[in-house]
């Protein structure tokens, strides 16, 4: 891989690739829709020749293979907010997909584990997959779409993420309890604070994509990306305590809390189905990543949160 082109550049999972593919010195263009945004990811990495950005829209195949023709892989990033994934998911991937295919490119999808359901295992590639909310089910289709038979000359691989922390993750589920501490205000958690937690670290993750990405035999495949293990919520607030001097209070944020949130939040409203997620213990396997491609990357929490903090506090 010479050059590559991240789609959704400028958001969480997309500044995190980038990165690792600058620190490659491979070629990256990013993709999205703002060019103020794209402006100031050029900015943070101080203008390197290998960075440029291609502005254009991941629901336009049109825009994607123009801005895509002279890359070797396509990392698509973007993502759809929780209340419009019924309505703009396959859509999205339509997109993607038919870009990549026209193009006849290597594309690596990035996404979640809502396909899994409820369960309550440490779940391999292979671990059934029987969703019972609208985005788990919604994601199978999505899924599907990616592996279609009808793209001929497309090569898709799919990679899927626990949930994630890092300086520039912006929608996760432990970000209102990083900001909040890092300011040293009144904090929020998602979620039971007892319940052990798999969080992946997004530089890890880029890393671990990236070197996924690498290989010709990836595709084709389900790949999954593994945190540092289990947490719970006591003791990432009492890592970041230390970290930051914080001592105000945290507060665990349940279903009920969610739901009542959701009256006036249409995203709220739809987290409430996937709390399931902070209640149960779901660790996804790395044993084919160790197998065909090498050792995990697992930055231990207490630096991970550190890192995290110190760049939320501007330090």
């Amino acid at each position: 891989m010479e050059k590559a082109i991240v789609l959704g550049a400028t958001g969480g999972t997309g500044q995190a690739i980038v990165s690792e593919l600058l620190s490659r010195n491979q070629q990256v263009i990013a993709f999205g829709r703002s060019e103020n945004k794209l402006k100031k990811l050029m900015m943070e990495h101080r203008s390197t020749p290998l960075l440029t950005y291609k502005l254009g829209d991941v629901f336009d195949y049109k825009t994607i293979v123009e801005a895509a023709k002279d890359a070797d892989v396509i990392f698509q990033c973007a993502n759809v907010q929780y209340h419009e994934m019924e309505e703009k998911l396959l859509h999205l991937g339509e997109s993607v997909m038919k870009a990549a295919d026209i193009l006849g490119k290597k594309i690596v999808i990035v996404d979640g584990i809502y396909v899994y359901g409820r369960q309550v295992a440490k779940g391999d590639e292979n671990h059934p997959k029987h969703p019972h909310t609208k985005k788990g089910k919604i994601r199978v289709e999505f899924e599907n779409l990616i592996f279609d038979n009808k793209w001929k000359d497309a090569k898709s691989l799919i990679v899927r993420l626990p949930d994630y922390y890092g300086k520039t993750s912006q929608n996760s589920y432990l970000q209102p309890t990083l900001t909040g501490m890092a300011a040293n205000k009144i904090a929020v958690f998602i979620g039971n604070l007892k319940t052990p937690r798999e969080y992946v670290y997004l530089p890890d993750a880029a890393k671990m994509i990236v070197e996924i990405a690498s290989k010709d035999d990836s595709y084709g495949e389900n790949w999954n990306i593994p945190g540092a293990g289990l947490i719970s919520g006591k003791e990432i607030i009492k890592m970041a305590r230390e970290i930051t001097g914080n001592t105000k209070l945290v507060i665990p944020l349940n279903k009920n809390a969610i739901r009542i949130s959701g009256l006036f939040d249409p995203v709220m409203k739809e987290v409430v189905e996937i709390m399931y997620l902070t209640e149960e213990a779901f660790m996804l396997s790395g044993e084919k990543y160790e197998n065909r491609i090498g050792e995990i990357v697992a930055t231990p929490y207490k630096d991970g949160l550190k890192e995290t903090l110190h760049f939320l506090m501007g330090k």
